[in-house]
């Protein structure tokens, strides 16, 4: 990922505190519930930080897996497993970028805002394929093309994605029935100002 894990490291005991990041983990999970059936499924939320999207599933998936590769994001959503006293929710320190997927298979996996933040998009993808068992369901939530605003000077990661770009991606990475819809705006100030950002999320089939 273009953003090392110690970054996310320190700020992992604060990340809740912004209600933003609330109020935009609860926007996408209604969407995917919506979208996508839940019950009795295996979950596994990639790029998870504290756990917002995945917890926020949990009360009707079989089992939700949080995987990450900082330490201390996944200590923290270890603590909210454990306050909450869930019994379906594991962490897992995992990059499908650099490491081979682990040989469970699940239903459905879902990223929220991760995807900009790793190099080979291409790569994610197709290992987004190989961890989801057939007919599972991709869900991906993230930023329409930006002019780089939204994180800045110094952000190596990619200013967000054009809709239909991302959809020949997952097509080529052997996922079909590629739908979009905007779910959540993510309001920002920026160097030229507050500006507004669309979030999206795409759901995909698994061929």
């Amino acid at each position: 990922m273009s953003a090392p894990s110690s970054e996310f490291d320190a700020r992992a005991r604060t990340w809740d505190d912004d209600a933003s990041k609330r109020q935009r983990a609860d926007a996408v999970a209604a969407a995917i519930v919506r979208r996508v059936p839940l019950v009795g499924r295996r979950v596994l939320e990639y790029g998870a930080g504290t756990g917002l999207l995945g917890l926020a599933l949990q009360p009707l998936a079989a089992e939700v897996t949080l995987a990450d590769v900082s330490r201390e994001m996944l200590a923290v959503a270890d603590e909210k497993i454990a306050s909450r006293g869930v019994q379906n929710v594991r962490t897992v320190l995992l990059d499908l970028t650099s490491a081979p997927p682990p040989e469970q298979r699940f239903d459905l996996v879902c990223t929220l805002m991760t995807l900009h933040h790793v190099p080979d998009t291409d790569a994610i993808l197709r290992a987004f394929h190989d961890v989801l068992s057939g007919g599972g369901t991709v869900c991906i939530a993230d930023l329409d093309r930006e002019d780089g605003s939204f994180h800045g000077p110094g952000f190596s990661g990619h200013a967000g994605f054009d809709r239909e770009e991302l959809r020949g991606r997952l097509e080529r990475s052997g996922f079909a029935d590629v739908r979009f819809e905007t779910v959540h705006e993510e309001r920002k100030d920026t160097a030229s100002g507050p500006r507004v950002f669309p979030v999206f999320l795409v759901t995909a089939i698994r061929t």
